[in-house]
């Protein structure tokens, strides 16, 4: 592929509901360019995307960077990484059906990244399609920035192709391809009101056109598409599009106006020509053969084969051998590129998503990128015994890939933890374990980390006496036991020497190492107050061990007179969703055990709800949000503190956990 300038090239972000037809219509464009030479049918069972893929191509002599992102919500890490790269977005939306939920939150992404947006109605060749009601929900949403540059020409079995209400053309499908044809003579009344809406648009973006068209004056095509460019870039007006990938219907019109309309990378703030080359990495792909793969979207200046850069973070150098563009899945070498475009570099040794890239050393980082917090947690084990290394191995590698998880071992219950984003997911994790590392894992449900306490207060004797042959043992202390807002205190108020100074600290030490291992359930122990008052020694038997030992005696009288109890982790959760599924989370958070603290109006029809809720509760709730909110809800969580857990429910918790240590 040849050397562009940068005000030849367009970064499009593909967003949409999952099974709206992204992965066809990149499908339709690699046709149309000639690049393949079949386009899926429906009917073709469709493979579950769950990466950002990249896609470089030439049309009319530009450059166009496809970045194709997953539909699952599950995989909004992607999403993440492509709108860091795109200046543009085509938003696929699905004819057959009511506006779906991917269709709103891909319009409320472009929203928060105020990035210039195309609305793709696909399918429209189909009996079950409905342009108009497509149209109407998207106005009740968007208003007048919702502008139909193109109309349907017949429907279900009469569906011919599209007219084009921008540039007055209509485009026939011939049973192959779509052609440009004579414009029909009886359809006036429905492309009129159409063209009118587009005028009004044209006439909003300038004060001179405003005047024109108030006087009467028909616009110029240049008129009209420099008015509806700038209405494009500056997010007042969504153009919305109708075709059909299957039938590449639609799919060159596309193509034409991405050109005509979405912004070059000149139109971006931070993208500037200069002698300084710097760029960021957005995404990262681990590839069995190739190794590490960095996708780099160039802020600034140009890049040739065998420089070498700087990461700005970290201030080691990375040398870039060969700079890659990826095309019809194949990695192609470039000999140059320049401000604006979007690159892949192999085998960096030490640089990460997010990380910038510069030929100069002092140059500043560009933002970092924010990848969705987990919304659920899992443990996950092997199913070959000694495999525990690989997936460490497997899951550090993956995390390079996909910052939207993260993992950890818990030291505590002994089980590795990866918190993600669904079911989906997790499931997507597992396979890829499976297939680049070589390691298959069960998922578990997550061990609760519970502790124990004491609500009361105890006063014990630990006495350690043991004698046999030559040296003896002999350690005697009495402690009182009570509650404490610390997670430990000890205190000591010997007199008279009764307990040596010498021996106190193993005293303390053994109180310590009891607390590990709690009287109830075996679970450890936190928030109690242990006072040494007095006790005994032998000048011959006592020892430090000794004492440890009567130390540890005393703990377990002490924690059974002092009313134990068993305590669970309460989560704080941050849950946004629309206000009309309200009720309904409210509802479910009290027969969670949980309480709402409050709630607050959340970017114009969201609300916040503040709440809290025992982790044992928690730890599918991804999945019942979204079943409640038809997937429109997501949320945060956090832990927050250690409450009592209600005493039928202690028991049940405590014969669980003898019955596994038996």
């Amino acid at each position: 592929m040849r050397v562009y300038e940068s005000d030849k090239i367009r970064n499009i972000a593909i967003l949409g509901h999952s099974g709206s037809g992204k992965s066809n219509l990149m499908e339709a464009v690699h046709y149309t360019v000639k690049l393949t030479n079949r386009i899926s049918k429906p009917t073709d069972e469709a493979k579950l995307t769950s990466s950002m893929n990249l896609h470089s191509l030439e049309w009319n002599d530009h450059k166009y960077n496809f970045l194709d992102t997953p539909g699952y919500f599950d995989f909004d890490g992607e999403v993440v990484s492509a709108m860091a790269a795109a200046s543009g977005t085509i938003i696929v939306v699905d004819g057959t059906t009511d506006l779906q939920v991917g269709t709103d939150k891909a319009l409320e992404i472009t929203d928060e990244y105020q990035t210039p947006r195309f609305i793709f109605v696909n399918k429209i060749d189909s009996e079950k399609s409905d342009y108009d009601k497509i149209l109407d929900q998207l106005r009740e949403r968007y208003g007048k920035k919702i502008a139909p540059f193109h109309v349907p020409w017949g429907k279900a079995e009469a569906f011919k192709g599209f007219i084009n209400v921008v540039d007055m053309f209509a485009r026939e499908y011939n049973g192959k391809e779509c052609v440009n044809v004579d414009m029909p003579t009886d359809m006036d009344d429905i492309i009129a009101p159409v063209r009118e809406m587009l005028m009004e648009s044209v006439a909003e973006s300038d004060e001179a056109l405003m005047e024109k068209y108030f006087a009467g004056e028909e616009f110029t095509t240049e008129e009209i598409h420099k008015g509806l460019r700038k209405g494009v870039l500056e997010g007042d007006v969504i153009p919305v599009l109708c075709g059909s990938t299957a039938k590449n219907i639609g799919v060159h019109t596309l193509l034409d106006m991405i050109w005509d309309y979405l912004p070059s990378p000149l139109d971006e703030k931070d993208i500037k020509e200069s002698d300084v080359f710097a760029g960021q990495i957005f995404k990262t792909i681990v590839d069995s053969f190739v190794g590490k793969i960095s996708f780099v979207k160039i802020h600034e200046g140009h890049l040739k084969p065998e420089s070498e850069l700087y990461n700005v973070k970290k201030g080691h150098k990375e040398r870039i051998p060969k700079v890659f563009t990826l095309v019809n899945g194949e990695y192609k070498e470039m000999s140059e590129a320049r401000a604006g475009d979007i690159v892949a570099f192999t085998k960096l040794q030490d640089s990460s998503t997010g990380e910038t890239l510069s030929s100069k050393s002092g140059h500043e980082s560009y933002d970092d990128l924010v990848f969705p917090k987990p919304q659920m947690l899992v443990a996950v084990e092997p199913t070959n015994k000694g495999d525990e290394e690989k997936i460490s191995s497997g899951l550090q590698r993956l995390m390079e890939e996909d910052p939207s998880f993260t993992w950890e071992r818990n030291a505590e219950t002994k089980q590795t933890v990866l918190g993600v984003q669904g079911e989906i997911h997790v499931n997507s994790l597992k396979d890829k374990l499976k297939d680049k590392f070589g390691v298959e894992v069960k998922l578990l449900d997550l061990k609760v980390p519970y502790r124990e306490t004491i609500k009361g207060k105890s006063d014990v004797q630990g006495k350690h006496k043991k004698q046999s042959g030559g040296h003896g043992q002999y350690g005697d202390v009495k402690i009182r036991f009570g509650p404490s807002s610390e997670p430990f205190e000890f205190a000591e108020e010997i007199f008279g020497g009764s307990v040596p100074k010498s021996y106190i600290p193993a005293v303390e030490k053994g109180l310590k190492e009891s607390m590990e291992k709690g009287i109830l359930a075996g679970f450890p122990v936190t928030n109690i107050k242990a006072v040494l008052y007095d006790g005994s020694y032998h000048d011959v038997d006592s020892s430090e061990m000794a004492f440890k030992l009567a130390a540890n005696m005393a703990f377990k009288k002490g924690m059974e007179e002092a009313k134990p109890v068993l305590l669970e982790p309460v989560m704080k959760l941050k849950i946004v969703v629309p206000e009309e599924f309200m009720g309904d989370i409210m509802g479910d958070i009290n027969k969670k055990r949980g309480k709402v603290l409050g709630m607050e109006p959340f970017k114009g029809t969201k609300q916040l709800i503040m709440a809290e809720a025992p982790q044992s509760e928690t730890f599918k709730y991804a999945i019942d949000l979204k079943a409640m909110t038809q997937g429109k809800g997501y949320f945060e969580m956090e832990f927050e503190r250690y409450d009592e857990v209600p005493s039928q429910l202690a028991q049940k918790i405590i014969e669980e956990r003898k019955n596994e240590e038996h």
